[in-house]
């Protein structure tokens, strides 16, 4: 027998999502939000300021490394922390190797260019990374993060990520070189928090706009299912 398209194979509906309330979301979004855009700039500023470069990278990777084993304790999707802890590594050992400021806080310039472009590629494959992150605000199932609408609205907001991660790393680059550490903090903060949080707020009230006006039968997944006769 054939199972026509539409026909839903996962075990769930939209029902049975819990309700998607700013309180749910921000509870459980911005700890992770917060830790993960300031802590570890700030916590290499303020040691580096009084205690110079050395201590500042050790100082920034523990905060990192400390807010990564606190994700995975608290069951977190370990692919983007992974990834992070990683790069933390890497960044910290060329800082220290360099023994320059400018090097080491060009680093994460890079990596938000890098950032930027895999975010526009994802979306361009059809397998969005903004869908990834979302997880951290609200927890989409496995059958909903399959369907076409979480892919539609998560590539969308995926090349909105993209764009700020590519305009945001010339800028903080250009400054960094211009005026050194202290403008590239400067800038850094207003065009990183509160810019990334006004991403967010958009983000989540788009993605609950949409996916709020969804019925079952959006959301179903086609599948072709063939029987074999026996003989």
């Amino acid at each position: 027998m054939v199972r026509t398209a539409g026909t839903p194979v996962a075990p769930g509906s939209l029902n049975d999502l819990p309700e998607a309330t700013w309180g749910m979301m921000l509870r459980r979004g911005l700890p992770q939000f917060g830790a993960e855009n300031v802590l570890p700039v700030l916590g290499f500023y303020a040691v580096w300021r009084f205690a110079g470069l050395g201590p500042a990278v050790v100082a920034s990777t523990v905060v990192y490394l400390a807010l990564a084993a606190w994700l995975i304790r608290s069951g977190r999707e370990v692919g983007a922390i992974a990834i992070g802890m990683v790069f933390v590594a890497v960044q910290a050992v060329v800082g220290l190797v360099s023994n320059s400021a400018t090097v080491y806080l060009a680093q994460p310039v890079v990596l938000s260019a890098l950032w930027g472009l895999a975010l526009i590629g994802s979306a361009a494959l059809g397998k969005p990374l903004i869908g990834v992150f979302a997880n951290a605000w609200y927890p989409f199932p496995d059958w909903f993060r399959a369907a076409g609408p979480y892919r539609r609205e998560f590539a969308m907001q995926s090349v909105v990520w993209g764009v700020y991660f590519l305009v945001r790393a010339a800028l903080r680059l250009w400054v960094l070189l211009e005026s050194g550490v202290g403008g590239f903090v400067l800038v850094s903060v207003p065009t990183g928090t509160p810019l990334l949080i006004a991403l967010v707020v958009w983000g989540i009230w788009h993605a609950r706009r949409t996916f709020s006006r969804l019925q079952d039968h959006d959301v179903a997944l086609p599948v072709v299912v063939h029987a074999h006769s026996k003989g």
